[in-house]
């Protein structure tokens, strides 16, 4: 069963090996102490810990963009993906998101990301085919979910 929860202390050698093996486990648990706060920029943030059988699997970062709409970013690590973990933890996510308060989940996703694009299309994600260069250089579109 896949479960999310927030980051705990004991957490940072699992995250260090599988996200941040440049940092030492010391800053990795700086980095869990700093997403406790679950604000960035003067908004609601918050990352959490995607466990599969007690197992750390990957992270849901969610991130405010006004009172009714979040964004929600999944990351399932390498050696835990096509298992269905990523689609099981991003509902869970939105589920978590909508307890919250918020009405909608806008996602901005790389053209080029199959596998993302067809796991948001299978909960329920649309889009209007419009795309445009994000900030980093890639092509993404826009994917919303009404969380109503």
């Amino acid at each position: 069963m896949t479960i999310l929860r927030n980051f705990e202390r004991s957490d940072a050698p699992a995250l260090r090996a599988a996200s941040y093996p440049e940092k030492s486990v010391t800053e990795v648990e700086d980095l869990i102490n700093e997403w406790s706060v679950r604000q960035f920029n003067g908004k609601y943030s918050e990352k959490l810990a995607v466990l599969r059988d007690g197992v750390l699997v990957g992270t849901m970062f969610l991130y405010q963009h006004t009172t009714e709409v979040i964004s929600i970013g999944p990351e399932i690590f390498p050696a835990y993906r096509k298992r269905g973990i990523g689609r099981e933890a991003l509902s869970k996510a939105c589920d978590f998101a909508r307890s919250k308060g918020f009405k909608i989940v806008s996602q901005q996703i790389r053209v080029d990301n199959a596998a993302s694009i067809a796991l948001h299309a299978s909960l329920g994600f649309e889009t209007n085919g419009l795309t445009y260069i994000s900030r980093k250089g890639s092509e993404v579109a826009f994917y919303l979910k009404s969380l109503l």
